[in-house]
């Protein structure tokens, strides 16, 4: 077996082991995680649905959890969701059930890396504070960008870490804390940019910050349709 074999191994199992962290750290989270995170995240959210219903009606919502953002999309979209954790997407299953969310037509357990959908299926996907808890960040996006129509959107709701200052700080305080969940509250703008320049097919359309405090910003992305994407450099 060459070296080069070993080390892709050991990258998959590394990332498997990752995978399986989050997964456990959800399963426990799953019975109070509305409770904590409802209110807290709701602005963003909604915004972040808000956006996608204008990019179109079929929509994947990845990451969906325990379903908070589903009651906000319109009757007339069609909503897959797709999450890891299942005992979250249980919670989801049991809202949908008992608000009668018809536009949700489909929920399942899914990796957001290694997405079972075919290409170009939706006219946006929406991953509202996933990018910053997944083990492999661009590759979760290369996903999205396939699974999105030529033309259709990616809208991110992701909390970009501070440079100086007291938030800055915090957030390499609130690190060691959360390591457990996965989560990056160092997470700079610089990984998301320098991901977006080497796609030649992608367009950022919009860039904002959303309450609470501005912690988050809401991130559109444009996928080209094939005439509109400039020639790589040879």
């Amino acid at each position: 077996m060459s070296r080069a074999t070993i080390g892709q191994q050991s990258r998959t199992m590394a990332a498997e082991l990752d995978k399986g962290a989050v997964e456990r750290a959800y399963a426990r989270w799953a019975p109070v995680y509305d409770l904590v995170f409802d209110k807290l995240l709701e602005k963003g959210r909604r915004t972040a649905v808000d956006a996608a219903m204008r990019a179109g009606s079929r929509i994947l919502d990845v990451g969906v959890g325990t379903g908070l953002e589903l009651p906000y999309f319109h009757a007339s979209t069609q909503v897959v969701g797709v999450d890891l954790s299942e005992p979250m997407l249980r919670k989801a299953k049991e809202r949908v059930r008992k608000m009668d969310l018809r536009c949700v037509t489909g929920l399942g357990v899914m990796d957001a890396a290694r997405l079972a959908i075919a290409d170009d299926s939706f006219d946006a996907v929406v991953a509202p504070y996933v990018i910053t808890t997944v083990p492999h960040p661009e590759a979760t996006l290369d996903e999205f960008v396939r699974v999105v129509r030529p033309g259709g959107e990616i809208v991110l709701v992701n909390h970009i870490s501070a440079e100086t200052g007291t938030r800055a700080a915090l957030e390499k305080w609130l690190t060691r804390q959360t390591r457990q969940l996965g989560w990056r509250p160092e997470f700079p703008w610089e990984r998301i940019e320098n991901w977006r320049l080497a796609r030649p097919d992608l367009e950022l359309m919009e860039r904002r910050p959303v309450p609470p405090f501005g912690m988050f910003s809401l991130v559109r992305l444009r996928k080209a349709h094939a005439a509109e994407a400039p020639l790589a450099a040879e």
